[in-house]
């Protein structure tokens, strides 16, 4: 299938993908955008698994005020070098995170933060809110309502507040194929006026 000069150039407007990934994308999805996005989407994930070890030791802190002055998050994001530190589009993911921090709250930066306590804590909350049924279907509801919990809870498997679409961690693994750099969230922190740390 021939694949227009036009497709490639929507499909690159869509996704910021470059020229030659999406004209990949779209001859792989005989011409079909969305599954060409799809493509895309699938693409970036394994490249992200393929950077994820590699060294990220320059990046930024990007910052978030909310209006009035009794919000603030400042949020460290590490990448591979600091050219791609310094583009507009890295310091836009800044904020968009920051913000995203202001307004979603996670506890967690990840799973692996949430202390065994409190995933103890949270499983027994269910099993008493859900006595009774077959053991079956007890352990798909724990399993069901601990990952609700992460994604309430943890920053990385919230849904970004821009685009609920998509998960903080979808977000910096479409990044990671955009740049082609390892980009990980390193730290962040909330500040609120009146609310302890």
């Amino acid at each position: 299938m021939e694949i227009s000069a036009a497709h490639v150039k929507t499909l690159r407007d869509r996704t910021g993908a470059p020229m030659m990934e999406c004209k990949r994308a779209l001859t792989q999805a005989n011409g079909d955008i969305a599954q060409a996005e799809i493509v895309l989407l699938r693409s970036g994930i394994a490249a992200a698994a393929k950077k994820a070890t590699r060294a990220a030791s320059e990046g930024s802190v990007g910052s978030y005020i909310h209006a009035g002055g009794k919000l603030g998050v400042l949020v460290e994001v590490a990448c591979e070098s600091d050219f791609v530190a310094r583009t507009d589009e890295f310091q836009l993911l800044l904020h968009d995170l920051a913000m995203h921090i202001a307004a979603a709250g996670p506890r967690y930066l990840n799973r692996e933060q949430v202390t065994p306590e409190t995933l103890a804590s949270e499983r027994e909350k269910v099993l008493a809110e859900v006595q009774g049924k077959p053991a079956g279907v007890l352990e798909k509801i724990v399993e069901g309502r601990l990952a609700k919990y992460f994604e309430e809870n943890c920053l990385l498997d919230q849904h970004f507040v821009k685009d609920d679409k998509v998960t903080i961690a979808d977000l910096v693994s479409s990044k990671v194929a955009k740049f082609g750099e390892n980009i990980r969230i390193r730290r962040y922190a909330r500040f609120k006026v009146g609310e302890d740390a």
